[in-house]
C-alpha cells in the first residue's frame, strides 16, 4: 500500500546537518536560478535518486533565504524561480570553509564507483522484495524454509565475496 523503505539508504536520512541546506541551496543557486522543484531534483541527481531533499525542506529554505536577502524570487511560467544576491554571494563566499565540509560529506556520502552495477543490483534485491512481499502469502512452510534457505545462502555468498 504504502511504499518503505527497503534499504537503509532508502531512508531519507539525515545527510546535512541542522542548516546546512541553505549552503547547499545557495551553492546551486550560484550556478543558474532555479525553482524549488529544480534544486530537489537537482539533489536527487548529485545523489543518482538515493537521497532526495522534501520539498518541506527545500521551500522553507528558500523562504528563509529570500527573507535574509541571499535570494530573490521572481514569478516565471506560473512557478517561483529564486536567483542569489550579491548578498547571497557575499556569504557564501565568506562560509567558504562550511560549504567546502558539506561538500566533502556530500562526496562521502555517495562514493560508489560501479554505479551501473550497483543501481542493478539493487533493483533485483528490489525485486526480490516485491516477490517475497506480493507472491508469498499462503505459502506452505515447506517452501519458506526453502526460500529462507537461498536466502541465507545468497547472504553468507555475499558475505564472503565482501571479506575477500
Amino acid at each position: 500500500m504504502f511504499h518503505r523503505p527497503f534499504f537503509h539508504f532508502e531512508r531519507q536520512s539525515r545527510l546535512f546537518e541542522k542548516g546546512d541546506l541553505k549552503y547547499v541551496i545557495l551553492n546551486l543557486l550560484k550556478d543558474k536560478p532555479s525553482h524549488g522543484y529544480e534544486i530537489i531534483r537537482a539533489l536527487e541527481d548529485i545523489f543518482h535518486g538515493f537521497y532526495t531533499p522534501s520539498a518541506g525542506s527545500v521551500y522553507p529554505t528558500l523562504q528563509m533565504l529570500n527573507d535574509m536577502g541571499y535570494v530573490n524570487s521572481s514569478e516565471q511560467d506560473g512557478k517561483k524561480t529564486y536567483t542569489i544576491t550579491d548578498e547571497g554571494k557575499k556569504f557564501l563566499k565568506e562560509q567558504q570553509e562550511v560549504v567546502d565540509k558539506i561538500e566533502g560529506q556530500m562526496k562521502e556520502w555517495w562514493g560508489p564507483r560501479n554505479i551501473g552495477d550497483f543501481h542493478e543490483t539493487i533493483n533485483e534485491l528490489r525485486k526480490l522484495g516485491r516477490l517475497v512481499s506480493h507472491r508469498t502469502h499462503n505459502l506452505g512452510a515447506d517452501k519458506w524454509a526453502k526460500i529462507k534457505e537461498v536466502v541465507s545462502r545468497a547472504c553468507s555468498d555475499i558475505e564472503d565475496i565482501l571479506e575477500k
